[in-house]
Order: structure tokens, then sequence, then C-alpha cells
């Protein structure tokens, strides 16, 4: 993929497939922008390497904005948005409303907000893209965590919603990952079980959304469109 002037933005860049994903951009010679809600070893690293990164709490409008704000007096362009900042909570019982109000503004308001406000940051960059991190779990729904897969079908929603509107000068995709890599702390069963749901039965690791990711980045011709990178979960 060749380098641009215009930064890449990252959302929650600060571990896992958001930190994958901005190293290898680096190591493209691609300038990175990566958002974080708190101070992770990650982070050290993005620095050394010559990232900017700008703490952001997207749990509601305010901070959005602010972070924003903060956004524009570090760059006046983008060459992408990656909506990758994410939270993962279940309702608790007397808390259902706050953890979906939540939910919705980390996974639905914060891309919305950062998509409508950086418009012109993005158009003054030529390709331009915005991609949003989903999640393969709202083919299915969720029993444990409704709001959580509520949130991120509305995510999906958005990905053609603003294909739409930013066409054909911006282009806007998602990607829908379902076990992409464990936690240190995931028992053995545990991870036996999740590996069976899916027809490929490995654990992948995060290498392929960063392949999924510039993809998209690197197609002219897609747009509106969200890639599902489950390992045939579908067919299990």
């Amino acid at each position: 993929m060749p380098s641009s002037v215009a930064p890449i933005l990252i959302t929650g860049g600060a571990q896992r497939i958001g930190l994958h994903c901005a190293l290898r951009l680096l190591e493209s010679g691609q300038s990175v922008i990566v958002s974080y809600r708190s101070e992770r070893e990650g982070l050290a690293e993005l620095r050394e390497r010559g990232a900017t990164t700008l703490a952001a709490d997207f749990a509601s409008e305010a901070g959005i904005l602010d972070f924003i704000a903060r956004l524009k007096d570090h760059t006046d362009s983008l060459r992408a948005i990656v909506h990758n900042a994410s939270d993962w909570e279940t309702e608790t019982t007397g808390h259902e409303a706050e953890v979906f109000q939540r939910m919705v503004s980390v996974h639905m308001l914060a891309p919305y907000l950062i998509n409508l406000h950086c418009e012109a940051l993005l158009r003054r960059s030529s390709p331009a893209d915005i991609v949003h991190i989903g999640d393969d779990v709202t083919r299915t729904g969720s029993a444990k965590r409704p709001a959580y897969c509520a949130s991120k079908a509305g995510l999906d929603s958005l990905t053609l919603s603003f294909a739409a509107r930013f066409a054909p000068a911006i282009k806007v995709n998602g990607i829908a990952p379902a076990l992409i890599q464990f936690n240190p702390d995931d028992s053995a069963e545990y991870r036996a079980k999740r590996l069976a749901e899916s027809a490929v039965g490995i654990e992948p690791g995060a290498e392929v959304i960063y392949q999924s990711l510039r993809y998209l980045l690197d197609n002219p011709y897609v747009t509106g469109t969200t890639l599902t990178v489950n390992g045939g979960r579908h067919l299990v």
C-alpha cells in the first residue's frame, strides 16, 4: 500500500488489533494517529515509531467532541479513519440503561460524530476511506450482551449510510471479525470450545484484520461493504 502524507486515524489503537494495524501501517511508511482510553504498554512503541497518540473518552458526547477538536489541532487532513475503539460489557441488573447508552456512545455515536466532523479532513486526501470494525456476532444476536450486539449492528448500518452519503470521494466499509486472538488468561477448555465454532478452527491473529484493512484501503471499487472475517463460523 503506498504511503500518504495525510495520516490514518485508528481509534482504540493501544492494544490488540488496533495496535497491530497501527504498527503495520507505520512499517509501510504511513503516518498514523491513534486514540486510546488508558495508558498501555503498546503506546510507548507507537510513540517511538513516530505515531501521534491522543487520549480519548468516547463514553459521552462531550468526550467525543473534545477528541475531535484536539485531533484537528494535529492535522488538517486524513487519509483514512479506522473506527476500532470498542467496549465489551455485560448488562447487570439495575444498570441496563447505563450499559446500553455507553455501548451506543462508543460504537455508534463516536463513529457518527467523528465521520461528520472529519469529512472535510478526509476530502483533502485522495483516495480517502472510513473503515468501521464491527463484530460477526451481529449475524446471530447475543443473549449475554444484547446492548453490545445491538450497537455493533447499528455500526453496520452506519457503514451503508455513510457510504451513500460520502460517495464517490470517500469509500466507507466495515470489517466483521469473529475469534481473532485469545487473551493470555483464557483457559484451554475455553480455547477449544471457541476454536470448534468455526470451519477453519484456528486462532488467526491480528494480521488477518490488517490484511482486510489493507484490501479495503487499496481497492478503489469497494464501498458500502462489510467483510466477514470469521473463519467460516457461519458454516458450522
